[in-house]
């Protein structure tokens, strides 16, 4: 019998034969699972018309399926590397088509939320495979411009959730922005079947129980906190006790790992300053991105009053320009040519600019689109060079053998920065929106359809653009704090690396 390739053999020169188609279909899987982070955006309206569904039950549709995923990703990896990541590639997408089954056929709030949470865990064996099996079957040689294709996909199943979803919202009703799912990963399946090459951390380590349920206990209560923050209140028993449950798990969770002999996630990982700043700049990345794409949605479509297609078409330059720069090559060469930390710095500097034209110049009720769209267009430019190069500078950090954990450390990144991008914007937007007008409505389009006259009706959408544009501004000042902080942990770490290596050279040298 021949023997199953595992993740610490050496690629072949080049890497697997069938590399670049076996990277398509794992970016088709990849970009399936992180649309749905993003596509319910624009049926927003639809679901509080069709299915009654207050503000909570929204923020709830939407981030049911992040909950479940942050909670269970680490865990994911874990299991994938122990396992089998084609094995568990293949779990994923059964379960995922599976759930979007479920949401597509749901009659209530209640039971979208619920299969939204079951998309969730087929999504966290997704996000964590697949990024492992590209460090899988490509060498050093190729592997900075996979990660940026696949880093290209991860960033166009936020931004192109939008204009998906208004293209088949323009045609069927809300249920088919998942069924749509369906065929997808019936073809991604077969084809995981038939392509991807088996891989699995060869020394067989008994899995880390414990450590699974504490991380998984950690993460999903303080994303929960972070989702119901606004909504509660920030200093509430409802928050504080999920967050404080939350935070006591981690630091058992990192005690445990300190100690066990065979951890789930190695916590000496985070005394690499490369490490620790690519996972900053991570988050914020995703931070502004994700809480900016949330509300200029609402944006677009409840106060300028635009269809469902005509608000994703003027998202759309954000993806256009992220695919464009990546699959010319533009993201890898600057990674090249800059290096890491010159290149996470620009790239988040640029995200920032893009938030800050947003709010001072594309976030009235006058319908002009000229500044949204140059911040669109900027966020692109930053995420496209940004976004490669900090995944790459995570994996890079974690030994081959533990793939999959540093997948899942990347997919946690990921959505707890969206879920904060979309719970701290949002709650800067509701407080400005609040000090300017007294509503007692559950949701902007309530509050609207309250109003009492145009001119109620014309405050209630200039409070609320006064709300957007605080709370891009805000967005722009973390983002941008973020790529200092990020810029100088990278350049430090570089530089030890380096002195370390002149080191050795004189060691070996004198030797």
């Amino acid at each position: 019998m021949t023997a199953k390739p595992v993740a610490n053999e050496k690629t072949a020169p080049g890497g697997h034969p069938q590399r670049w188609l076996i990277l398509g279909v794992i970016c088709l899987a990849q970009l399936t699972v992180l649309l749905d982070n993003t596509v319910l955006s624009v049926a927003i309206p639809s679901l509080t018309s069709e299915l009654h569904a207050t503000t909570t039950d929204i923020q709830w549709m939407i981030n049911a399926y992040s909950l479940v995923q942050s909670g269970l990703l680490l865990t994911a990896g874990n299991a994938a590397d122990r396992y089998g990541r084609k094995k568990l590639l293949a779990i994923g997408l059964a379960l995922f088509g599976l759930g979007s089954l479920a949401a597509g056929l749901a009659d209530s709030t209640g039971q979208l939320i619920a299969a939204r949470a079951g998309m969730g865990v087929g999504g966290a064996l997704l996000m964590t495979t697949t990024l492992a099996v590209v460090m899988q079957i490509f060498d050093d040689s190729e592997r900075v411009k996979a990660i940026a294709l696949w880093s290209t996909v991860a960033s166009l199943g936020f931004a192109g959730g939008p204009l998906i979803g208004g293209v088949i919202l323009n045609h069927f009703w809300w249920g088919m922005i998942f069924l749509i799912n369906i065929p997808v990963a019936l073809v991604a399946l077969v084809a995981v079947v038939r392509l991807v090459p088996e891989s699995k951390n060869p020394q067989g380590e008994r899995p880390d129980l414990l450590g699974a349920l504490l991380s998984t206990i950690g993460m999903t209560g303080v994303v929960y906190a972070i989702i119901t923050g606004p909504g509660h209140g920030w200093l509430s028993a409802e928050v504080l006790l999920p967050a404080a449950v939350g935070a006591v798990a981690l630091a058992a969770f990192a005690l445990w790992e300190l100690r066990t002999p065979y951890p789930m996630l190695d916590m000496h990982f985070f005394r690499n300053q490369k490490f620790v700043g690519a996972i900053g700049g991570s988050i914020l990345v995703v931070f502004g991105m994700g809480g900016s794409l949330f509300l200029l949605t609402q944006h677009l479509q409840f106060v300028l009053g635009y269809e469902p297609l005509e608000a994703g078409l003027r998202m759309a330059p954000l993806a256009l320009t992220i695919v464009g720069l990546n699959l010319t090559g533009v993201g890898p060469r600057v990674v090249m040519k800059l290096g890491t930390p010159v290149t996470v710095v620009l790239g988040m500097t640029l995200v920032a600019a893009g938030l800050t034209s947003i709010a001072l110049l594309g976030g009235g009720t006058d319908g002009g689109y000229a500044g949204m769209l140059l911040g669109l267009v900027l966020m692109g430019c930053g995420i496209a060079v940004s976004s490669p190069a900090m995944a790459n500078a995570i994996m890079s950090a974690i030994p081959p053998e533990k793939a999959g954990v540093g997948a899942g450390i990347n997919g946690t990144l990921a959505e707890f920065g969206n879920g904060l991008g979309v719970a701290v914007l949002g709650a800067v937007l509701n407080a400005r929106f609040a000090a300017l007008v007294a509503v007692t409505a559950t949701s902007l389009p309530a509050a609207l359809a309250a109003a009492g006259g145009a001119g109620e009706r014309q405050q209630i959408s200039d409070a609320f653009a006064s709300g957007l544009q605080t709370s891009q501004l805000f967005g722009a000042a973390a983002v941008f704090a973020g790529g200092l902080v990020a810029y100088a942990l990278l350049l430090r770490a570089e530089r030890g690396e380096a002195r370390a290596a002149e080191e050795a050279e004189r060691a070996a040298a004198s030797a």
